[in-house]
C-alpha cells in the first residue's frame, strides 16, 4: 500500500480516538462504515450492535474529555491485505478501563472506513 494509504488510516484513527474521548458521534459516524459491526469480546459481557445502536450508546454517556479524564492511546499496528482491507490493532484506556482494538476497515465512497470493531478489556495496570 502507499505511504497516503498508511497516513490515511492513522489521521483516521486519530479521529476516532478523539471522537470516544469526546463521546462525539458526529465525528465517529465519519470513521465508521454504514454496516459497522460492534463486538465486545470480554468473556460475561459479550455485545453485537451495529452502528446505530452504538452511536446511541456513545450520545448517552458522559464524554471522558468532560470528566476530565487523560488521553491514552496508541495505534500499535496497522496492516495492509491488500488495497481493499487493512487491519489497525490499537490500544486505549477510557472511562476506567483499558482496552484493546481489533479494527477492520475497507473502502468506502473512496475513504478507508472501519467496518468491524472487535475489542476486550485489559486487565488494569496498577
Amino acid at each position: 500500500m502507499t505511504p497516503a494509504d498508511h497516513s490515511d488510516i492513522t489521521t483516521l484513527i486519530q479521529s476516532y480516538f478523539e471522537g470516544l474521548h469526546q463521546a462525539d458521534s458526529t465525528m465517529l459516524r465519519k470513521v465508521f462504515h454504514p454496516r459497522l459491526a460492534y463486538v465486545c469480546a470480554t468473556e460475561g459481557d459479550e455485545l453485537y450492535l451495529d452502528l446505530d445502536t452504538y452511536m446511541t450508546r456513545v450520545d448517552a454517556r458522559e464524554p471522558p474529555a468532560k470528566r476530565g479524564d487523560p488521553r491514552d492511546e496508541a495505534i500499535l499496528e496497522i496492516t495492509f491485505g491488500s488495497n481493499r482491507i487493512a487491519r489497525v490493532t490499537a490500544r486505549m484506556s477510557m472511562m476506567g478501563r483499558d482496552y484493546l482494538d481489533f479494527l477492520t476497515l475497507v473502502p468506502h465512497d473512496g475513504q478507508w472506513r472501519i467496518v468491524t470493531k472487535v475489542f476486550t478489556y485489559l486487565p488494569r495496570k496498577d
